[in-house]
C-alpha cells in the first residue's frame, strides 16, 4: 500500500526517545506493512511466523529471534517483494491451562454443570475451585485475550513489520476448522488411527505425552537387589531401581549370549512377595554388564519394558492408574492370599510410598540382598511437567510419521534434504530425529482447552462404544465439539444411551494444530486464492530445540496433505544464554522480560543486540551490546542532521572529487556484501558490514570532507561533489540499516525523503559504481588523518591544534592516492606543509607528524 509520509525537515534537537510510539502509530495509519494480496506468487515472500505461546509474558529470547525474522522481512520488502508476514497466537494447550489454573485458582471438572454467572476467586486459595469444562474454557479465552493484547503491544514497540490485520489464534474458529479438516483427511487416507497401547503419561496433568515432548532429567535413585525363586529351589537375583513394580512383573530377561542365564531361558521363576510365576526370556536389549545381567520386565517401568513386552508377547499386569497411584485391585495373576494382602499395602499409594512399603516387606521376607545402593540416572519427564512420567495403557489417536514405516521415514528424510537450512548444519538435527523415531505421532490429549478430536462413536446395545467405526462430521459443519454437538443421523437425547453415541472426549496436542500454521495463516481451505499465493511459504523461522516438534510435524502435515514441503527455507536461531552460559527460559527462572530494556535503551538498540547474534548460534544476553546499539542510533541522528544541514548540492551536481568517488566505491562494495549476507539470511553479517562502513564514514570521511562541504576551499564544484557524496552515503546507509534499526532510519529518512524508507528500494551497487573511483584513496587518506590524530592525542593536544608539517612515505601508487585527497587531509588535520617521499619496494605507508 502506498504510504502518506511527507518530508518533515531536520529538527533542532533530534532525539531517540518517543520514536517508537510516533512511528508505530504512523505505520499503522498509513498501512506501510499491509499485505497486497493482488500480487502473484512469484512477487510474494511469505513467512510462517512462529505463533508465541500465550501463557504469561514474552521474554528476551522472543525479542532475539523475532528480530531476526523481522530483519529478513524488511529486507525482502525493500527488494521489491510483497511480504506476507502474519502473526499468530498459540493459545491452546497445557501452558494456557496451567496459567489459568494458577491465575484464577480453579481446576476443570468435566462432570460439573455449567454456571453462567460463575465468578472465579478474587484471590486463589490453596485448594483450586472445581468448575465445569465450559466455564474453564471461558476463563482460558478471557486470559489469553488479555495476554495477546499485551504481546501485540510489545511487538509493535519492538517494530515488527507485521500486517496486524492478519492475526490468528490456534484456538480460533478458522484454526479449529483447519485442524479438524486435516485430521479427517488423515483419517480418510489411513494416516490417522486409534489404538490402545502403553502410553507415556504425565500424572500431574493426567494426559498422554508424545515422544517429541520428552526430556531426560538426572534424578537420584537406588539399586535394590531382589531375589526371585526357581522351581528347583535355586534363586535368580536382579537389580532394579523400581522395586514397587514387583506386582507388575511379567518376566525376567537377559541377553541371549549371556552364559549365566542360557540354561534358564524357557524356564520360569516366582516373584518375591507376590509369588507370580513369570518366564525367563532372552532379548538383545538386555545388558550383561548392567547389574547382575538379568532385568525385571514390568508393565510398565520404562520404554524398554514396552519394547520387551511387545516383541516378546508378554502378559500385561498394570498397577499404576492415570492419577499416578496404585490401582485398588491387584493385577491378574496376583491371587494367593499372602500376595493379595501384600498388594493391599500398596493400593492407593503413590509410586514413592509404594516403593518404601515394598522395600520394607522385602526386608522382612529376606528377599532383599544388602542395602539399596544410591545412583543418579536419567529419568523421562514431560518437558512441562514436574514429576517423572509413568507408562499406562490407554486408547489414543496417532498420525503416521515414519516411526513404524521405513518407506515413509525415507520420504520425510528426503523432504529434509530438499529444504534449504540456515545454517546448513541444522539439517543433521532433523535427520537424527527422523532416523531415531520409534513410534508414530501421538496427537490426542486428555485435556480441555484445545481443538477437539472431531469424531463420535456408536454405542452398542449395552452402551459400549465401537472405537473401530468412528462417526465423522460433515466437512461444512467444521469446527465441531463432539462433547456438546450431535453427530449426523442422531438426536441429542441419544448421547450416552444404548444404540446411541458418545463424543470423543479428547483434544488434539497443541503441535497437531501448530503443525498447520502455513495452512491456518494462508486460510486453507477457506480462501484458496490466498493460499495459492502464499503456499508453499518461503521461510520458516524458529528455534533449534523445536526442530523435532514444530518443524518436523509441519513437514509431515504438508507432505501428507499437499505432497510438498511447507516452505523453501528454514532459518534456525539459537538460544539466549544467561551469565552462567545457561539457556534463558521462563521454566528455569532465569528469563529476562524485555519491557524495561525497550524503554531504557530503545527498541533499535535492543534490535541491534539481537541482530548481532549469528544465525543458529547461542548468544549471551548483553546489555553492553544494547548500549552500543543506542550509540549507533544516536550517531545516525547526529550525522543525518549534519549532512542535511549543509544544504543540498546544485541540481544535477556530480560526484567528481577522488575522495568522494572513493566513498562511492566503498558504498558499492558494502551494498554487495550486505546483499549477499541477507540473501543467505545472515542478518548479523549484513549488519556488521554496514556498521563497519558507517563508522569509517563518520570518523574518517565526514571529518575529511567537512571543510570542503562547508565551502571553505572556495571550489563550488568540489563543495557540490562533497555534499552530493554525503547525501548519497546517508541515503544508502539508512536503507542498509533499515531492516535492523527501523525507527531511527525512518526518522532521519523523513527529514528529507518522501514516503517510508521501509518501502524504498534496497540500494543498487551497480548505480553506485557508475560514478565510483578508487576505494584506496579513502583508505590512504583515513590512515593519514588517523596518524595525525594519534600524534595530537599522544601530545595531549586539542584536535584543533595546528600541525607544522606532515611527511608521508609510501610507494608511488599510495602517494598518488594521497595527493588526490591531500587538500582534504590538510584541512581536516589543520596541517601546514606536506612532504611526500617515495618508498622503495612495498613498504607500508608511514606518516610522520611534526607538531
Amino acid at each position: 500500500m502506498a504510504d502518506t509520509h511527507r518530508r518533515a525537515g531536520v529538527p533542532e534537537k533530534p532525539v531517540l526517545d518517543g520514536l517508537e510510539e510516533k512511528w508505530s502509530r504512523r505505520w499503522d495509519a498509513s498501512g506501510v506493512y499491509a499485505f497486497d494480496r493482488s500480487r502473484t506468487r512469484d512477487e510474494i515472500f511469505s513467512i510462517d511466523t512462529p505463533p508465541p505461546t500465550v501463557s504469561g509474558s514474552l521474554h528476551v529470547g522472543h525479542v532475539f529471534s523475532y528480530t531476526h525474522t523481522d530483519a529478513v522481512a524488511r529486507y525482502r520488502r525493500m527488494r521489491g517483494k510483497e511480504v506476507f508476514y502474519p502473526m499468530g497466537w498459540d493459545d491452546n494447550g497445557l501452558p494456557t491451562e496451567r496459567r489459568v489454573q494458577n491465575h484464577f485458582g480453579v481446576r476443570c471438572d468435566p462432570a460439573l454443570p455449567y454456571e453462567p454467572d460463575l465468578v472465579p476467586p478474587v484471590r486463589p486459595g490453596k485448594k483450586q475451585l472445581p468448575i465445569s469444562r465450559r466455564n474453564f474454557i471461558e476463563l482460558c479465552e478471557l486470559l489469553t485475550a488479555e495476554d495477546e493484547k499485551a504481546f501485540e503491544d510489545l511487538w509493535r514497540r519492538l517494530g515488527l513489520s507485521v500486517d496486524w490485520s492478519r492475526t490468528y489464534r490456534t484456538i480460533g474458529t478458522d484454526a479449529r476448522a483447519t485442524s479438524q479438516l486435516a485430521f479427517l483427511n488423515n483419517l480418510a487416507r489411513g494416516e490417522a488411527y486409534v489404538a490402545e497401547a502403553p502410553t507415556l503419561w504425565d500424572v500431574t496433568f493426567r494426559t498422554a505425552v508424545a515422544q517429541a515432548e520428552l526430556e531426560d532429567r538426572e534424578r537420584p535413585a537406588a539399586y535394590h537387589r531382589l531375589t526371585f525363586h526357581r522351581a528347583d529351589g535355586g534363586t535368580v537375583v536382579i537389580d532394579t531401581t523400581r522395586p514397587e513394580l514387583l506386582p507388575a512383573c511379567v518376566a525376567l530377561v537377559a541377553h541371549p549370549d549371556d552364559e549365566r542365564y542360557r540354561d534358564l531361558f524357557g524356564t520360569t521363576v516366582r516373584t518375591p512377595l507376590f509369588g507370580v510365576e513369570v518366564p525367563v526370556v532372552a532379548h538383545r536389549l538386555a545388558t550383561p554388564e548392567k547389574g547382575t545381567g538379568a532385568a525385571m520386565v514390568c508393565t510398565f517401568g520404562d520404554t524398554t519394558d514396552v519394547t520387551w513386552w511387545r516383541e516378546l508377547r508378554l502378559a500385561t499386569r498394570p498397577v499404576i492408574g492415570w492419577d499416578g497411584r496404585f490401582l485398588a485391585e491387584p493385577p491378574q495373576g496376583v491371587t494367593a492370599p499372602a500376595a493379595v494382602a501384600a498388594y493391599k499395602e500398596l493400593a492407593g499409594a503413590t509410586a514413592h510410598t509404594a516403593r518404601e512399603r515394598v522395600v520394607e516387606m522385602l526386608r522382612e521376607s529376606g528377599d532383599l540382598t544388602g542395602e539399596p545402593r544410591a545412583v543418579t540416572h536419567a529419568v523421562k519427564f514431560f518437558e512441562k511437567g514436574d514429576k517423572p512420567l509413568e507408562i499406562v495403557t490407554t486408547r489414543q489417536w496417532y498420525i503416521r510419521n515414519g516411526g513404524r514405516d521405513a518407506a515413509l521415514r525415507e520420504r520425510l528424510l528426503a523432504r529434509g534434504a530438499e529444504l534449504v537450512w540456515h545454517p546448513p548444519h541444522m539439517r543433521i538435527r532433523y535427520e537424527n530425529w527422523v532416523g531415531g523415531l520409534n513410534g508414530d505421532w501421538l496427537i490426542s490429549r486428555q485435556r480441555f482447552f484445545g481443538v477437539p478430536i472431531p469424531v463420535w462413536y456408536p454405542l452398542d446395545g449395552s452402551g459400549q462404544p465401537d472405537h473401530d467405526h468412528p462417526i465423522v462430521p460433515d466437512r461444512a459443519a467444521l469446527p465441531v465439539d463432539p462433547s456438546a454437538e450431535t453427530p449426523p443421523g442422531y438426536r441429542a437425547a441419544q448421547r450416552g444411551e444404548p444404540h446411541g453415541f458418545i463424543g470423543d472426549p479428547d483434544v488434539m496436542d497443541t503441535w497437531a494444530t501448530s503443525s498447520l500454521t502455513p495452512q491456518i495463516a494462508g486460510k486453507w481451505p477457506a480462501d484458496p486464492d490466498l493460499f495459492a499465493r502464499v503456499f508453499p511459504m518461503d521461510l520458516r523461522p524458529q528455534a533449534h530445540e523445536i526442530i523435532r516438534t514444530w518443524l518436523f510435524s509441519t513437514v509431515v502435515r504438508a507432505h501428507t496433505e499437499h505432497d510438498a514441503l511447507p516452505w523453501r527455507h528454514a532459518a534456525v536461531s539459537g538460544w539466549i544464554l544467561d551469565p552462567d552460559r545457561k539457556k534463558m527460559a521462563k521454566s528455569k527462572g532465569n528469563a529476562v522480560t524485555p519491557d524495561h530494556l525497550l524503554v531504557q535503551h530503545g527498541s533499535d538498540a535492543v534490535r541491534y543486540w539481537a541482530a548481532s547474534g549469528r544465525p543458529g548460534t547461542d548468544t549471551a544476553f548483553d546489555v553492553g551490546q544494547m548500549k552500543i546499539g543506542r550509540r549507533l542510533a544516536t550517531k545516525l541522528l547526529n550525522v543525518g542532521k549534519f549532512v542535511l544541514s549543509l544544504g543540498a548540492p546544485e541540481p544535477g551536481a556530480a560526484v567528481t572529487e577522488p575522495l568522494d568517488r572513493a566513498l562511492l566505491a566503498e558504498l558499492a562494495s558494502t551494498v554487495d556484501d550486505a546483499t549477499r549476507a541477507f540473501e543467505a539470511f545472515d542478518y548479523a553479517r549484513a549488519l556488521a558490514r554496514t556498521e563497519q562502513l558507517f563508522w569509517r564514514f563518520c570518523d574518517d570521511y565526514v571529518e575529511l570532507v567537512k571543510a570542503r562541504a562547508y565551502g571553505d576551499h572556495g571550489d563550488a564544484a568540489g563543495t557540490d561533489s562533497g555534499r552530493a557524496a554525503l547525501r548519497t552515503a546517508l541515503d544508502v546507509l539508512l536503507r542498509l540499516f533499515a531492516p535492523v534499526l527501523p525507527f531511527v532510519t525512518e526518522e532521519v529518512w523523513s527529514w528529507w525523503r518522501e514516503g517510508s524508507v521501509h518501502r524504498a528500494a534496497w540500494p543498487d551497487a551497480t548505480g553506485l559504481r557508475t560514478g565510483a573511483g578508487d576505494a584506496e584513496v579513502l583508505a590512504v587518506a583515513s590512515e593519514a588523518i588517523a596518524a595525525v590524530r594519534k600524534a595530537k592525542t599522544g601530545a595531549r593536544l586539542s584536535m584543533r591544534t595546528e600541525v607544522a608539517r606532515v611527511t608521508v612515505t609510501a610507494p608511488r601508487a599510495a602517494l598518488n592516492r594521497f595527493a588526490s585527497a591531500a587538500d582534504d587531509v590538510r584541512a581536516a588535520g589543520r596541517i601546514g606543509a606536506v612532504e611526500l617521499r617515495e618508498a622503495a619496494g612495498a613498504e607500508p605507508l608511514r606518516v610522520e607528524v611534526a607538531l
